[in-house]
């Protein structure tokens, strides 16, 4: 139906499709995108209808009941806001068929400010006793701890990457991420053995049950979400491995660009998320000692 809300998602996904091809957008965000915004479309309506019936100059007001409609998932929430939001700026900025958008300004739900919960310990620990060596969950849960890239980018990782530097084996590979720095590491000896300890070998370390490499991010990230619930681990995604990673290096000193050249941050301020918190813990241990010394 021309200029209802499915109608503006066609044309945008359209647009962003383009984006791809001219490797002006990252394929990642293409679908993301087409995954939100078609399930938005699909929400149902109270009066009995859809989202993507509704003439595409919707109220606020119906943005923030389709947001709420996802409420017991905040992030998700939010990010269909966000979605929705850079929809309607192409159609004002850039297609010229908008003059409102009606995302602008709708609060957050997710109220924790810090992302991804990082992983603990006991959650590493209780993965690998539930996943042992030679399996190909042990083997995702060492290849982001000892690489910590992002998912995407774990699913395609392979011995295509893999680079002989004077005896030393390397990764180097460029993330999917745009703006994302290239990245090149030393291939440390867990994740060497786990890798060579699958038993069938193919283009990319992480295959599926059939022995394919994840066709999507998302069919990995399903994968990861069973393997977290087998181990009796819950509300943890491959992300917190990430960010369990860049902390740990925080803690272990690294510098502010020695994170960065693993987590291919390009800007400081990123990895100045890790690295903050861990000298401050650092500078109050020391302080902590001094006042030890004192008699009392």
């Amino acid at each position: 139906m021309t200029h209802s809300i499915q109608w503006l998602v066609g044309r945008y996904l359209t647009h962003l499709e383009s984006l791809v091809e001219a490797k002006l957008a990252s394929l990642l965000t293409l679908r993301q995108r087409r995954s939100q915004l078609r399930r938005f479309c699909e929400m149902p309506t109270e009066d009995g209808g859809t989202y993507g019936e509704y003439d595409f100059r919707a109220p606020r007001s119906a943005i923030i009941a389709a947001r709420d409609q996802w409420r017991h998932k905040p992030g998700e929430a939010d990010n269909l806001v966000k979605s929705i939001s850079a929809m309607y700026r192409w159609a004002i900025d850039e297609a010229e068929i908008a003059t409102e958008n009606p995302a602008v300004g709708i609060k957050k739900l997710n109220k924790g400010g810090g992302g991804a919960a990082a992983w603990t310990a006991d959650d590493l620990k209780r993965f690998r006793e539930a996943h042992p060596f030679g399996t190909t969950a042990h083997l995702w849960l060492t290849l982001q701890m000892f690489t910590a890239c992002r998912i995407d980018d774990a699913r395609k990782l392979g011995r295509s990457n893999e680079i002989d530097r004077g005896g030393t084996l390397w990764l180097e590979f460029q993330p999917g991420k745009k703006g994302s720095a290239p990245v090149s590491i030393p291939m440390l000896p867990p994740l060497l053995k786990a890798a060579r300890a699958q038993k069938v070998q193919g283009a990319t370390y992480l295959l599926t049950a059939a022995g394919k490499p994840f066709s999507t991010a998302e069919s990995l990230r399903n994968r990861v979400q069973k393997w977290c619930a087998a181990a009796g681990i819950e509300g943890k995604s491959s992300h917190g491995i990430r960010k369990a990673a860049a902390e740990l290096l925080a803690e272990a000193g690294c510098t502010q660009h020695q994170i960065m050249a693993l987590m291919a941050h390009t800007q400081a301020k990123t990895s100045e998320i890790y690295t903050k918190g861990a000298q401050r813990r650092l500078l109050a241990a020391d302080a902590a000692a001094a006042l030890a010394t004192l008699e009392w």
